[in-house]
């Protein structure tokens, strides 16, 4: 909501400036996004007339003016607008005039002929993106006055960004009646004098969907003039609220939404047959709107219509073939209520978003539609003339929102709010806002205006007195309790540990959604069963995740699509899942590898990331456990995963993660060029560490010998390394795997592996004798266990 505080001041004038108004309304509860000037710094711009016109002697688009500007002998200016006449009051810079942009006005000669100042259109005043032509002033502006003094244009804008329950301020009265609230004030309503019909003549109005428009008002206005052009003051105001000047009928509407929050409507009569039919839309009608869009209308969509067609969406926008043109004479006014679940969601699912559908989506003043429609009417007499008849006002009165009393308790006040307020200043406030007060035994019976449809409950009432009366003025009192200091367990895992390590290794930590499309979703978990959200934000955010992969994939894809070759990311969060006993939200870690696996460099040749850099990865966060040798990679099978690469993570035979290559084939339906390697751990399992224990360091040399064993190709490493440390005992410090050969002098099917065993006692320097027979048990439980031996 955007409005002029010179216009507020008309309905409530506090002792304060603008900013502070804007403080106070933030403090409120009503949040300022901005203040504005009301139009940019231009000083030297005067009401003039324009006395003669001439021709220009030397240019056919030119004309010499002679313009009176109420001292001193009329100014001879040069002005090529077509629309400048004998007669008209017109805004004159003078020689000297600075203009917006810091355009000075200097004595000039055009074409040979000399001007003295120049006639300016609104756009040069920036009082509009654009204009055709000069800037018209009412012929009763007073001849010399400046411009700024004039129009008042030494005000400010202010924006309120709304909550979505405070629709009773999408007006200017609702925001009047809190700044006299909030400042102790009085609230100066303009009166609002119903207007005699002058002609007997009633449109036909039925209500044949009750239930999403129980009250519909109608005005029939015969006999405008085509003619009549909205008044620089009406057009001046609605600029200042956002808005561009259209037709008087058009910029009335919209006036009277401003200023009393109630949307409205102008047809053109003669392009209605047949009365007015408020109605659910048949499924397939169409109907081209103002925009000029042509929509194909849902059967849930209530519409304005008549006997032959839908005439407008309700509530949203205006049809093209009812619509308002300048050859309209005779008027048909619409206000009405429309329940706030008849029109929430309507506008966005036809990708529309209006000023009346942000209005009526939050609710508007039940009570309000006769008193708008005869402040339109009022406008109209008084800008375009005609001849107005009754006013039709249909009510299907069961349908109504009621206002039911609240019992508001004087203790409940102090519980909520931590101090007690005096009776008289609890009903004075209460009765500010326009709420309905009588004193109870144990407090009051509060009855809120048909404006408020957030006060439904006793701490709504509880919290409107707090935002007045101050919340800055209520003393803080911190509570006494004890300190209880909760130490992290010493021997658990550190996730702000493990994130600094991830990013020590080149990875980004990203924050996705926890919603994810239901395509992504099923196409990287498919066996899973996601909770989908009832009133998801967008079909692409419709079902929770099962899984941290939808949300990196989506953060890759935008980085690949930006030109960054090179990725390393990783999340922390919740994944939900669907099991027997219900949902269940378990705490995870993830992470996506793509690109080369070290960035460009000369000291050493590219090459891409493979599974092995995505396990060295890992094996660096599961050390920060304590507890390295407690956890596996066993080979696994995941549907999103490549077959051939990828392993099932386990803590002592238990399964906490996955890792692997993304399946090719879901890659390329991604539009993925290249391996995509992710992982994900369930923090749960990791949290049981292991506390860190001094051991002695030996003082006795290491002896190292190495071995060249030749055994299967299917046997994996991790079994020859158990092999080894279980035959070597505590004499074995260290395993080096530094060589795997296959090829030449190996049998097909059989691989080579290099070891290095690194042997130390903590008591003695160990004789050849020792390390030898460590050696043959060692070959020994190989050979007997796996069938390897030594190669030749």
């Amino acid at each position: 909501m955007r409005f002029s505080v010179a216009w507020l001041r008309e309905w409530v004038d506090p002792p304060i400036d603008a900013q502070t108004l804007a403080d106070q309304l933030s403090m409120a509860g009503l949040e300022v996004d901005a203040i504005e000037p009301a139009a940019p710094a231009f000083s030297g711009v005067v009401v003039g007339e324009v006395l003669a016109l001439e021709p220009h002697p030397n240019a056919d688009k030119l004309r010499v003016c002679t313009v009176a500007v109420g001292q001193g002998e009329p100014l001879p200016i040069v002005c090529g607008a077509a629309n400048v006449a004998q007669g008209m009051r017109v805004a004159v810079a003078l020689v000297g005039a600075v203009l917006p942009g810091g355009f000075k006005i200097k004595r000039a000669k055009l074409r040979g002929v000399e001007s003295l100042g120049m006639i300016c259109s609104a756009a040069e005043l920036g009082l509009a993106e654009s204009s055709n032509g000069i800037l018209p002033l009412p012929a009763q502006a007073p001849l010399g006055e400046d411009l700024r003094t004039y129009l008042s244009l030494d005000d400010s804008c202010i924006e309120v960004d709304l909550t979505p329950d405070r629709g009773d301020c999408l007006g200017l009265a609702g925001i009047a009646r809190e700044v006299a609230a909030i400042n102790r004030v009085a609230l100066r309503t303009p009166p609002i004098t119903p207007v005699a019909a002058t002609i007997d003549e009633r449109p036909a109005v039925r209500l044949e969907a009750p239930e999403a428009c129980p009250r519909y008002a109608a005005r029939v206005v015969r006999g405008i003039d085509p003619a009549a052009e909205t008044p620089l003051w009406l057009r001046e105001r609605l600029r200042r609220s956002g808005l561009r000047a259209i037709h008087p009928v058009v910029d009335i509407t919209n006036y009277v939404m401003l200023e009393l929050g109630q949307p409205m409507h102008g047809f053109d009569l003669a392009r209605i047959e047949e009365g007015i039919r408020v109605r659910l839309a048949r499924e397939g009608e169409r109907l081209s709107l103002l925009n000029g869009e042509e929509l194909t209308l849902r059967g849930d969509s209530l519409v304005i219509a008549d006997a032959e067609r839908p005439l407008a969406l309700a509530g949203i926008m205006g049809g093209e073939g009812s619509g308002v043109t300048a050859a309209t004479r005779d008027v048909l006014f619409e206000s009405a209520f429309f329940a706030p679940t008849a029109i929430a969601g309507k506008a966005r699912s036809y990708g529309l978003h209006t000023d009346s559908s942000h209005r009526y989506e939050r609710g508007v003043d039940p009570e309000l539609q006769v008193r708008a429609l005869e402040r339109a009417t009022e406008l109209l007499l008084a800008i375009a003339g005609g001849a107005p008849g009754p006013v039709v006002d249909c009510v299907a009165a069961d349908q109504l929102p009621r206002r039911a009393a609240l019992t508001l308790r004087r203790a409940r006040i102090g519980e909520v709010l931590g101090i007690a307020l005096e009776d008289t200043l609890v009903e004075d406030l209460l009765a500010r806002l326009g709420m309905e007060v009588a004193p109870l035994p144990e407090g009051w019976s509060v009855r809120p205006p048909s404006s408020r449809f957030d006060l439904v409950l006793e701490v709504d009432l509880i919290a409107d007195l707090g935002r007045l009366y101050g919340y800055d003025r209520i003393p803080v009192r911190r509570a006494c309790t004890a300190a209880v200091a909760h130490l992290p367990e010493e021997t658990g895992f550190d996730l702000e540990r493990a994130k600094l390590a991830l990013v020590e290794r080149g990875y980004f930590e990203v924050i996705t959604y926890s919603f994810v499309s239901p395509d992504l979703q099923a196409l990287l978990d498919p066996a899973a069963t996601p909770l989908v959200l009832a009133n998801p934000l967008s079909a692409e955010m419709a079902a929770m995740r099962t899984s941290l992969w939808p949300g990196l994939l989506q953060a890759a894809r935008q980085n690949l699509a930006r030109q960054q070759p090179r990725l390393r990311l990783f999340e922390s969060g919740l994944r939900f899942r669907n099991e027997a006993d219900g949902l269940h939200q378990e705490p995870v870690l993830g992470g996506l590898l793509f690109g080369d696996a070290v960035p460009e460099q000369w000291g050493e040749p590219g090459r891409a990331v493979d599974f092995y850099d995505l396990k060295g990865d890992l094996e660096a966060l599961l050390r920060l456990t304590g507890q390295p040798q407690a956890f596996r990679f066993v080979p696994g099978e995941l549907a999103v995963l490549h077959p051939g690469q990828t392993a099932r993570i386990e803590r002592d035979g238990r399964p906490v993660g996955v890792a692997g290559l993304l399946h090719p084939a879901i890659a390329a339906r991604l539009d993925i060029a290249g391996d995509v390697f992710l992982f994900e751990l369930a923090l749960g399992p990791l949290l049981d560490g292991a506390l860190p224990v001094f051991r002695p360091l030996s003082k006795f040399p290491v002896i190292r010998r190495d071995l060249a064993l030749v055994l299967d190709e299917a046997i994996p490493y991790e079994r020859v390394r158990d092999c080894i440390a279980e035959a070597a005992g505590t004499l074995l410090r260290e395993l080096v795997l530094f060589d795997v050969y296959r090829g030449e002098k190996i049998a097909p099917g059989c691989k080579s592996l290099a070891l290095g065993l690194i042997l130390q006692a903590s008591s003695q320097t160990l004789t050849d004798q020792e390390v030898d027979s460590v050696l043959e048990g060692v070959l020994a439980r190989l050979a007997g266990d796996l069938g390897a031996r030594l190669r030749s």
